[in-house]
């Protein structure tokens, strides 16, 4: 069973900066690719940035430059930094994991709130 924790979510204001935690249970968290996720009231969940290899990541449009994902094999955790955050930015943040070579993220995390007051 795998378990995925965030953590770091918040209440900030505009051009804040926030860095949210996801700490996986699996084993062999090096072979999965790390995905962060949001959802706002009333949207549907999209995706925001993903790590594949310690070289390799994407993000969305709407994040790119602001948003960095990283990961600590050791501490079997994901980042995601979030600078010059906007209040469209607010929404619920889930991490998910999936195996390498996998379409879909069948492990997601129970999610972390973001605020951003203008």
């Amino acid at each position: 069973q795998v378990q995925l924790v965030e953590s770091g979510g918040g209440w900030v204001q505009a051009g804040d900066s926030l860095r949210l935690s996801c700490v996986a249970s699996m084993r062999t968290f090096s072979l999965y690719v790390m995905g962060w996720f949001r959802q706002a009231p009333g949207k549907e969940r999209e995706f925001v940035a993903a790590q594949y290899t310690a070289s390799s990541t994407a993000y969305a449009d709407s994040v790119k430059g602001r948003f960095t994902i990283s990961r600590d094999n050791a501490k079997n955790t994901v980042y995601l930094q979030m600078n010059s955050l906007k209040p469209e930015d607010t929404a619920t943040y889930y991490c998910a994991a999936k195996p390498r070579g996998d379409a879909t993220y069948p492990h997601w995390g129970q999610g972390t709130q973001v605020t951003v007051s203008s």
